[in-house]
């Protein structure tokens, strides 16, 4: 079964969630500031200092999620059984974890 067709039950904290949002809505607007500093012809020091704060923003980002995944959504596959769960979670780290 490929990871991206296996759906096991997902219950998040609304304030998680909004939480996550909002870090994202801020690395965005973040991002587009770095874009109109390379409209603007700035200094590329700069510019690379600022895309640096915006990936290191994204992966905080992705970070929270995995902690939230892992001790809300895993603890209950485990619960159930769900090894296919943790197949996934093994991938998504790998995946993260080589473009962080």
């Amino acid at each position: 079964m490929s990871s991206h067709t296996h759906n096991h039950h997902h219950h998040h904290d609304p304030e998680h969630t909004k939480a996550i949002a909002n870090r994202l809505s801020k690395a965005i607007g973040h991002l587009e500031s770095v874009k109109k500093m390379v409209e603007d012809d700035r200094d590329c020091a700069e510019v690379l200092i600022q895309l640096s704060a915006v990936r290191s923003a994204i992966n905080n980002t992705g970070k929270e999620i995995l902690k939230e995944h892992i001790s809300h959504c895993i603890v209950h596959a485990v619960e159930d059984g769900d090894e296919e769960a943790i197949i996934e979670l093994n991938e998504a780290i790998d995946k993260f974890m080589k473009n962080s």
